[in-house]
């Protein structure tokens, strides 16, 4: 099914073709099979042989990267009372391990998608697009505004293509096209037949897209005008083309590289054959061993073939090759090393993957918004009023949790931060569950000591405001005098 030329049917302009044939080349090499690269063909002065390329598979290793640094298990959404119902259904829609696989879809291929949607019995639904199935319809200033989603399903033995269209209306709402055709023919179906959960129109009633984009948040140079994404490898494919050669190079220099030992077939044993013929008997499970046929007069000895292997002078390439495809990727020169270097401490980790904090930085100005514009819309699907939404990242690759406990305890102490601010990034909270943290542990260090205890090391007894605390008991003023009493 051509989505694109039923689209154009429609009077929408999709994107240029040219655009989606770069996806076609991200997604080979997201397979790790680019035809006419991976696979060709080797002329051996008789006839061409066919040869499969070895491949380090790097292109999916980049995205796979880039979502387990964007979306893991603790990346923390917060959404006020709507906590509870938002856990229960990210849980059913098993989010953690799809949006997970969305965003290396979608740094692999330059586009993603979170579409929300209600199902049969009213639940809310969270699909997941890859970008050759986004279809923008309307774009402005490379915000899309209209889009159209595909997707295939397999209904009663015959494999249809699933087309739904989310269209702005003239009263400033947002309705819903579903449609369904046949995969083979292109022939529309009845959605009343193969389709009873879906009505062909849904009036949505919101103001606000129910469907959230997803690109890494770097420049389609591709087409400057164009609203979907580049692939966060797209412009290191000369990269990974040099290294899979680097690396099918190494793998060919220990496949022909073998140790060969070239016997005189005189001194091979004979067995006569049926028809008369002798014929030498070698073990077929033994390589090693090839009998030559030597030229009358010359000397008959065995000959110990083993061609020296270029092993350093690969890996030190595959190195160099690495870093640099590390480096355009947007993580860091060092990102994948090809030899343990030791270990290091985590303040040498943070000074050199500066590279790596700046870039994950900025592709989170892009995931967040579409987080909290999924968890809003789930909330209007449900019925419920919209939450205030916060994302807090995790940001544990770049600093280690004893080191951010270190500085957060040294800048409260110094009085350069508060402690609701340093519960909030030790937790990764919102400010009023910092608050209760705070309220709760004050009350717990009253109950055991009958005193107020610094959670971050200042004087007891003291307030953040340097006032003392009335909670307690304290000796009297040494300045006053008892009466009653000699002094």
């Amino acid at each position: 099914m051509d989505i694109s030329a039923y689209l154009k049917k429609r009077g929408y302009l999709t994107v240029d073709a040219t655009y989606r044939s770069k996806v076609d080349e991200w997604l080979d090499w997201y397979q790790g099979d680019v035809k006419d690269f991976h696979a060709y063909s080797v002329y051996n002065g008789i006839q061409k042989v066919g040869v499969r390329r070895a491949s380090l598979q790097m292109a999916k290793c980049i995205a796979e990267d880039w979502a387990n640094l964007l979306l893991n298990e603790r990346v923390v959404i917060h959404a006020g009372g709507f906590q509870k119902r938002l856990e229960e259904l990210l849980q059913k829609n098993r989010f953690t391990v799809r949006g997970n696989q969305l965003i290396e879809l979608a740094f692999a291929l330059g586009t993603g998608a979170f579409v929300e949607y209600l199902s049969s019995d009213n639940e809310p639904v969270i699909d997941c697009i890859r970008a050759d199935l986004v279809h923008p319809l309307a774009w402005d200033n490379g915000v899309v505004t209209e889009c159209a989603f595909g997707g295939v399903r397999v209904i009663r033995q015959k494999e249809c293509c699933y087309l739904q269209l989310h269209v702005l209306d003239e009263n400033g709402t947002y309705s819903i096209e579903n449609h369904l055709f046949d995969n083979e023919t292109d022939e529309e179906l009845l959605l009343e037949e193969y389709c009873l959960d879906l009505a062909p129109k849904v009036e949505t009633g919101s103001e606000t897209p129910l469907f959230q984009i997803i690109t890494p948040n770097i420049t389609n140079n591709f087409d400057l005008d164009c609203p979907m994404g580049a692939s966060v490898y797209a412009n290191a494919v000369s990269m990974l083309r040099s290294l899979d050669l680097a690396y099918d190079s190494y793998t060919n220099e220990f496949a022909l590289g073998r140790k060969r030992i070239m016997v005189p077939i005189t001194m091979a044993k004979i067995q006569m054959t049926k028809d008369g013929t002798a014929q030498p008997i070698f073990d077929s499970n033994d390589v090693a061993f090839y009998a030559m046929q030597l030229p009358e007069g010359a000397t008959q000895e065995i000959k110990d073939i083993s061609p020296p292997i270029r092993a350093a002078e690969h890996e030190q390439g595959i190195r160099l090759m690495l870093n640099l495809l590390s480096k355009k990727c947007g993580l860091g020169n060092d990102r994948y090393q090809f030899e343990a270097g030791g270990v290091k401490t985590a303040t040498e980790v943070i000074s050199e993957k500066s590279d790596l904090y700046q870039n994950l930085r900025k592709h989170e100005l892009l995931l967040g918004p579409a987080i909290v514009g999924m968890v809003k819309t789930l909330a209007f699907l449900d019925g419920a009023a919209e939450p205030d939404v916060q994302v807090s990242f995790d940001d544990s690759i770049i600093n280690d949790d004893n080191t951010k406990l270190d500085n957060n305890i040294k800048l409260v102490q110094a009085e350069l931060k508060s402690k609701l601010t340093a519960i909030m990034e030790l937790n990764g909270c919102s400010e009023k569950d910092a608050q209760k943290e705070l309220d709760r542990i004050a009350e717990e260090n009253r109950r055991v000591s009958g005193s107020d205890v610094d959670l971050f090391g200042a004087e007891s007894g003291e307030d953040d405001g340097g006032k003392k605390s009335t909670i307690g008991f304290s000796a009297p003023d040494e300045e006053e005098e008892t009466e009653g009493e000699d002094i």
